[in-house]
């Protein structure tokens, strides 16, 4: 039967070629996956691919298991990958490949800011022609605070010293600074000297509303706030605030906590229609350059899992990944529930049925092991039905080269 991969969301067309070479037949949808339609996309597809807005939950897993989940984005947050990993789903994503994009948005944002461009524009919309200079900046020799100091933050770092800023950071762990930038011990000593603070964290329970009032207040008046990490970093309300007062001179998000589905639902905001604060739907990695680089990334790691059983850069599953399947082998693939002893079984199926191991490579977690073998081809059914009848086993997979 041939494969079939479900994409949600308008993925870009980049996967199309990689996932149709690989034997796949494509089935596209415009929208979010909710209710019965997601249901029946798990229950039919070999793999599923999604962005952000298809929420698949433990509920929702019962209805089918695809040999794996696809997130063409950045986060994972819409999965519930423990389940996932124990029904021996491997989730992928692309961690990496909106790098640039969300930095030289960044960036463009903090000049925005310091400018003040969009209060302008929206004024002159209005038909106020405002031409003052007041509290208007160049961005040259101001400091920048990056809270997080990783692909992204790091980015920001370069490009915002390339047109003569500051740089100060903070991150939980240490890195190594690029150019000049200087680390900072505490986000409380960043926040009091960074005319503009702009955050690039992930979504953990540390980092939850880590921007909140007593935060707000302890950075410089008058300094701005950029948020293009994650909507639960920081508190809005507070945020809005501290907008009012005029301590916090400007911000620009990006996200929200609450974010609508499409755009057939209302956004609302405590931030909307205040002056100098730039609003963005969730686009920091929306360019055309970033989407098909993760399309093509992710379509990639889908097809090796179904190909060759890799788990390479699976953020919820034990990495496994063998060279590729030699002609004329066989390639198990196996996952089961971590206890003692079922590897020994395995191997006493496998003598007891007199098929030779070649190759194997086993990885487990807390509570899953995935077990690739290679071996010699075999008559009947046997080995398969023994495997498979392991009281451990999760799910199981053959494939020829």
């Amino acid at each position: 039967m041939q494969p079939i991969a479900i994409l949600a969301e308008n993925v870009h067309a980049a996967a199309d070629p990689i996932l149709r070479e690989a034997g796949f037949t494509i089935e596209r949808h415009a929208g979010a996956l909710e209710g019965d339609a997601l249901r029946a996309a798990l229950a039919r597809a070999t793999v599923l691919g999604i962005r952000s807005k298809t929420s698949v939950r433990e509920a929702a897993l019962a209805a089918g298991r695809p040999a794996a989940i696809g997130c063409f984005c950045i986060g994972t947050d819409q999965v519930d990958l423990a389940p996932a990993s124990r029904a021996g789903i491997p989730v992928f994503n692309s961690p990496f490949s909106n790098t640039r994009s969300v930095a030289e948005m960044t960036v463009a944002e903090a000049i925005c800011l310091a400018r003040r461009l969009f209060e302008k524009s929206s004024l002159l919309h209005a038909g106020t022609w405002d031409k003052s200079a007041k509290d208007a900046h160049e961005v040259r020799g101001r400091t920048l605070g990056i809270v997080g100091y990783g692909h992204i933050g790091s980015q920001v770092s370069v490009l915002a010293e390339s047109m003569g800023m500051r740089v100060v950071f903070h991150d939980i762990i240490r890195k190594l600074p690029l150019g000049n930038a200087q680390p900072r011990h505490s986000l409380d000593a960043l926040l009091a000297e960074s005319d503009i603070v702009t955050l690039h964290v992930p979504s953990t329970p540390s980092t939850e509303r880590m921007i909140g009032a007593p935060q707000l207040a302890r950075m410089k008046p008058g300094a701005a706030l950029i948020n293009n990490a994650r909507g639960s970093v920081v508190d809005v309300d507070a945020l809005a605030a501290a907008l009012r007062s005029g301590h916090v001179s400007g911000a620009a998000l990006d996200v929200f906590p609450q974010e609508p589905a499409s755009r057939d639902e209302a956004f609302e905001s405590p931030l909307r229609g205040l002056g100098n604060v730039i609003l963005t739907p969730h686009i920091g990695g929306s360019t055309e350059e970033a989407q098909e680089s993760i399309a093509i990334e992710v379509a990639e790691k889908l097809v090796r899992h179904w190909t060759s059983g890799s788990t390479a850069s699976a953020v919820n599953f034990p990495e496994v990944d063998l060279p590729t399947l030699r002609a004329g082998q066989v390639r198990i693939m196996h996952v089961h529930r971590n206890v003692p002893g079922v590897l020994s079984t395995m191997h006493g199926h496998f003598a007891r049925e007199s098929v030779n191991i070649n190759a194997e490579y086993l990885q487990s977690d807390p509570h899953t092991s995935y077990v690739i073998l290679d071996v010699d081809p075999f008559e009947g059914d046997g080995i398969v039905r023994a495997l498979a009848a392991l009281p451990e086993t999760v799910r199981m997979r053959l494939t020829r080269a």
